[in-house]
């Protein structure tokens, strides 16, 4: 039996015994009935909102797959080798969401900023999401940049 149910049924009986409110145990009774209802019409009301920020969760969190497929690009059948995606090489686990680091590149094509973490870093080169052009990261550069830094000091 549901709450609310349960509260109509307790209410009939409160109902039916007939209770005298001008007695203070009738008043009291009578008060916390009252009270009771009102407690079960906003349990009521939240669990309708629970229930439509579940399905509201699921509902982002399936566009959010779909972003991140389009996103990262990773399909299974553009594996070179002929696992089905279990190995080192195709695991998706390397790539950590929560990653501390973000670096931001401007793209030269366009001049959209691209938010990279080390993952796509090391990688040594992607694709700008909004123009396509490749973008190749060169890290001689900087390695001899901290060498020099620290032949000064």
């Amino acid at each position: 039996m549901k709450l609310g149910e349960k509260m109509s049924y307790l209410q009939g009986l409160i109902d039916g015994l007939d209770i005298d409110s001008s007695t203070k145990e009738g008043k009291a009774l009578l008060q916390m009935a009252d009270v009771m209802n009102e407690m079960v019409m906003y349990i009521d009301d939240l669990q309708s909102q629970v229930d439509e920020l579940s399905e509201l969760c699921d509902i982002l969190d399936s566009d959010l797959g779909d972003v991140e497929e389009d996103l990262y690009d990773f399909d299974e059948n553009d594996c070179d080798c002929d696992c089905e995606c279990d190995c080192d090489e195709c695991d998706d686990d390397d790539f950590d969401f929560d990653s501390d680091e973000l670096y931001e590149v401007c793209c030269p094509g366009c001049g959209d900023t691209v938010i990279l973490d080390e993952y796509m870093l090391e990688e040594g080169s992607i694709d700008c999401p909004n123009c396509g052009l490749n973008l190749e990261f060169d890290f001689n550069d900087i390695e001899l940049a901290d060498a020099e830094e620290s032949e000064e000091n």
